[in-house]
C-alpha cells in the first residue's frame, strides 16, 4: 500500500529559474535547515542532474535518517522526478512539474510514499501531513531564492 499527495505552488518567478533552483543541492539543504539536512555523498553541492544521486542525512521525529535519492527523469524545464534508491521508506517518489503562467510559474509536487512500518495508517496520519508541511516550507524558500 502507498499514499500519494499533491501540492500546487504558484510563484511570480520565471520557469527556468524555479526549475534550476529546485535541482540545487545547496538551496534544498538551506530550505531544510530545521532538520539539519545535509548532503553527505553523491552530488553534495550545486545542481544535480539526470542519473545522479545525492545521499541526505537529516533528523526527523528526533531520529537521524539517511536517504539516497536519484534523479530518474528530467525534462528541462517542465519536469523531473527523484526517487529513493536507498533509505527508510519502502517507496518514495517525488515528481516535480513546472508550468509557465502569464504571472510566473505553477510548480506541482506529487509525492508517493510507502511507510516501512505501520502501513497506510502511519502514512495518512503521520507521514503525509509531516511531509506536506516540509514541502510547503521548502517551496516557500525556493520561490524566495529564485525571486
Amino acid at each position: 500500500m502507498s499514499s500519494t499527495f499533491t501540492l500546487v505552488t504558484d510563484a511570480p518567478v520565471d520557469i527556468d529559474a524555479l526549475f534550476e533552483i529546485s535541482l540545487d543541492i545547496d538551496a534544498h539543504a538551506s530550505s531544510m535547515a530545521q532538520s539539519g539536512e545535509r548532503a553527505i555523498a553523491g552530488v553534495r553541492s550545486g545542481r544535480i542532474g539526470l542519473g545522479e544521486t545525492v545521499t541526505w542525512r537529516a533528523r526527523h521525529f528526533g531520529i537521524w535518517f539517511t536517504m539516497t535519492s536519484e534523479i530518474v527523469e528530467l525534462e528541462h524545464p517542465e519536469r523531473f522526478v527523484d526517487q529513493q534508491a536507498r533509505g527508510p521508506f519502502r517507496l518514495f517518489r517525488h515528481e516535480h512539474t513546472f508550468e509557465r503562467l502569464i504571472t510566473g510559474t505553477r510548480m506541482t509536487d506529487t509525492i508517493t510514499l510507502a511507510s516501512p512500518i505501520f502501513g497506510s495508517l502511519a502514512e495518512r496520519i503521520v507521514l503525509v501531513p509531516y511531509l506536506r508541511r516540509l514541502i510547503i516550507k521548502r517551496n516557500t524558500e525556493l520561490v524566495s531564492v529564485a525571486s
